[in-house]
């Protein structure tokens, strides 16, 4: 662990941090700017956040990157948005494979531009094989259409009777999602204050810690993050049961 991350309690870190980057276009208007250059600064985020991530040991990172209802801004604000993605995957490969960080997609990326998913792919097959930190960026996301998605390939596997009804658990539910084998979010951070979750990971956040900041994305970097993470270890995680009978159980270990 880097010696600028303040001793954090290993045993307690986030195995998965979930991040909804909120707030470039904000931080852009409040310096007469336009949100296309609150875009490139919210990359700088990315690269402050992901390094951190992986001098702390979490296991995976995922960035909601760009949701399904982002398809509906205007063009040219998507078209920058693709060109930033695909500058940010090409200058962030070198460093991915030397830190051991496995790119992955979720999400409808085949939405996106052929020459976009071009590189997406080429640098997820890059780096498959790297040990260290999964970093998931969500594109053309939704948590709504990802439940559907599920839904519908159990559908198509009962009908073909390779699944029974009663054999429908959350456990295999879970397996049909893009998540799939990846532990459930441990910590969930909105940035720019606002209190709602924007259809994100809206299954696996079932007992997800959730932290809102007010600070907008371009401006949230390593040191807030550890602070987070430093209250994240402050909470006691219940899972439906009561304070005591974690502290038993905690006793009997």
């Amino acid at each position: 662990m880097n010696s600028d991350i303040p001793s954090l309690q290993p045993e307690s870190l986030p195995r998965h941090i979930a991040i909804i980057m909120d707030g470039n276009g904000r931080w852009a208007r409040k310096r007469s700017l336009n949100r296309i250059r609150g875009h490139r600064e919210g990359a700088e985020s990315v690269r402050d956040i992901v390094r951190a991530c992986r001098e702390m040991g979490i296991e995976v990172l995922t960035l909601y990157a760009f949701s399904t209802e982002n398809w509906q801004r205007p063009r040219h604000e998507i078209s920058a948005l693709m060109s930033l993605l695909k500058g940010f995957l090409r200058s962030e490969l070198a460093e991915m494979m030397e830190n051991g960080i496995r790119l992955n997609a979720i999400g409808q990326t085949e939405r996106f531009p052929a020459d976009v998913v071009k590189v997406l792919q080429e640098v997820m097959d890059m780096t498959r094989k790297n040990p260290g930190m999964l970093l998931n960026l969500a594109l053309s996301y939704g948590g709504r259409d990802e439940i559907v998605a599920a839904a519908r390939k159990i559908a198509a596997e009962v009908v073909a009777g390779r699944l029974q009804a009663e054999e429908i658990t959350e456990a295999v539910f879970s397996s049909y999602l893009y998540t799939q084998g990846m532990p459930e979010p441990d910590l969930l951070i909105r940035t720019s204050g606002e209190m709602r979750i924007s259809n994100f990971l809206l299954w696996q956040i079932a007992y997800t810690e959730i932290y809102v900041t007010s600070t907008l994305w371009p401006d949230f970097r390593r040191g807030e993050l550890i602070h987070i993470v430093h209250e994240y270890q402050k909470r006691e995680r219940r899972f439906g049961v009561t304070g005591d009978q974690i502290k038993k159980a905690r006793r009997r270990e």
